[in-house]
């Protein structure tokens, strides 16, 4: 009920405010919309799903993520929460692996699928 609230009524009507090169860079990347909503339609529509690339990109992230949080042994809000907060070594190593494997992902692997 909260996120049907936000998304409803709680709305900020002025576009997102990016820094220029970033824009230019995802533009470069095929990202048409980039800087104009969180959600640019090129990357998050249906149509962008229903094509073999978008299928297979949804199907693969989907393993990843669930073959990670079992390699992992729990989830990045687990870990970086509740882990952290303990000061539970195997959570600060799961932590920076999942920054180090965010970084690896979107200067590698993004470039290659968008």
């Amino acid at each position: 009920m909260g996120g049907v609230i936000a998304s409803q009524f709680l709305q900020n009507p002025k576009p997102i405010q990016l820094n220029k090169s970033t824009v230019a860079e995802l533009t470069d990347l095929g990202i048409e919309d980039a800087g104009k909503d969180y959600l640019p339609e090129s990357l998050f529509s249906w149509d962008s799903f229903s094509t073999v690339k978008g299928f297979t990109m949804l199907v693969l992230g989907g393993f990843l993520v669930g073959f990670g949080t079992r390699y992992a042994g729990g989830c990045t809000s687990g870990h970086a929460i509740s882990g952290l907060s303990n000061l539970q070594l195997p959570s600060l190593t799961a932590v920076v692996g999942f920054f180090i494997g965010g970084l690896l992902s979107v200067h590698f692997l993004l470039p290659l699928f968008v």
